[in-house]
């Protein structure tokens, strides 16, 4: 057993817990800090047939996650004091891991009035309009401002509306060649564009969603090289995937959409050079019912946090294209950075050499749609301990 890098395991406490299991003296077998994921769906309030804390915990905790940030799209939104204390309600009696709940950018996140950051600022871990970008640029600038005030992070979706033109993959080959309606890469950069030029003004710490075209990385690397205080993710699927190896089934459509075989390219080397700062799944789990309508009729979104690990120990990892320690970097130490989450006694241990098939009925979460499924990776996730506990071992609820 390796421990990878300095941090306090018990390796007694280990050795028992997987008991059964060849432990000392293989190298396979490495324990990593616990990776944290600032971009998740747990559905819950609101919408509870898709996910719930406690299923997203665990399901999180099954790839190696030890603390994760949920996005607000709940009902109630979390955009009042009150709402918030909803969710954490929740999250208090049932999540298994660290769950930091983000407040709204608007009231409704209806893009129209500013969500009263003050009484929320110190259960909000930061705000966000997630799956809807703020289309003013007066309510994004006075946001921003607010953010300023309080010390605290807009984590931005952007899309400019108005030109998605009710398209649901990417504006590529693909979707000229099977007659679809396209997403243009202009509607994620645009915003970004706009809200880096808001950043230089204001100077809030901003932080931009699972970017997917080669022109947002592009700017994002210039506004880091004007000393813009920001950061950026991506997700699994953009970083392994292009358009032409979709499909047209429920589990390849998610917002932003899969790009071109360029802009994947252009996020590898993000990666590399240090634009992109961090992984986060996007973890967005939808019922059975909501993602079997093919690429047109089906709800966007997918799950990935039991699968996260492998697809980029797999793809990235094993090829070369970047080290374990980058990827490290990328899942469990950028995040905490960042959103200032700290580690404390939680870790997870991964067989690097055990091979397995994606098989979304085994997964812990509600949700099945991943566009990873049937695909054989490296690097299963054997056993996760938050602050010291046990929570899932070998697949399962501890």
């Amino acid at each position: 057993m390796k421990l990878f890098t300095p941090f306090n395991v018990d390796e007694n406490f280990v050795s028992d817990a997987l008991f059964g299991t060849t432990v000392f003296g293989n190298d396979n077998i490495v324990v990593f800090p616990g990776f944290c994921d600032v971009h998740v769906h747990f559905r819950e309030p609101g919408f509870s047939y898709k996910e719930t804390v406690r299923t997203g915990s665990l399901s999180a905790a099954n790839g190696g996650y030890t603390d994760v940030c949920t996005m607000p799209n709940l009902k109630p939104a979390p955009d009042t004091r009150e709402n918030i204390e909803v969710q954490l309600d929740i999250i208090k009696n049932d999540a298994k891991i660290g769950v930091y709940p983000l407040g709204t950018i608007t009231k409704g996140q209806n893009g129209a009035e500013v969500a009263d950051f003050e009484e929320m600022k110190d259960l909000a871990i930061a705000f966000s309009d997630d799956g809807r970008g703020v289309q003013n640029d007066e309510v994004m600038a006075l946001a921003m401002q607010k953010a300023r005030e309080l010390d605290k992070i807009i984590v931005a979706h952007c899309e400019v509306n108005d030109l998605l033109n009710g398209g649901y993959i990417h504006d590529g080959e693909f979707c000229r060649e099977n007659g679809m309606k396209g997403i243009s890469s202009e509607s994620e950069w645009a915003q970004v564009k706009r809200d880096i030029e808001l950043v230089k003004k204001i100077g809030c710490k901003y932080h931009v969603c699972h970017i997917s075209t080669k022109e947002t990385v592009e700017l994002i690397r210039q506004a880091k090289r004007d000393g813009v205080d920001i950061t950026c993710e991506t997700g699994p699927h953009y970083l392994v995937l292009n358009d032409m190896q979709i499909k047209d089934e429920g589990r390849f459509k998610m917002n932003p959409p899969i790009r071109s075989e360029e802009d994947r390219l252009a996020l590898i080397e993000g990666i590399k050079d240090g634009t992109i700062d961090m992984i986060a799944t996007d973890h967005a789990p939808h019922s059975k019912e909501e993602k079997s309508k093919g690429l047109s009729g089906s709800n966007m979104g997918v799950v990935g946090l039991e699968t996260a690990f492998a697809v980029m120990y797999t793809h990235l990892v094993k090829t070369g294209e970047i080290t374990l320690e980058k990827l490290i970097e990328l899942l469990a130490h950028n995040p905490r950075k960042r959103f200032g989450i700290e580690l404390g006694e939680s870790y997870t241990v991964f067989d690097l050499g055990e091979k397995f098939t994606v098989d979304p009925e085994k997964f812990l979460s509600m949700g099945r749609a991943t566009p990873f499924e049937g695909e054989e990776l490296y690097a299963k996730c054997l056993l996760t301990v938050k602050d010291g506990k046990i929570v899932t071992l070998y697949g399962k609820e501890a």
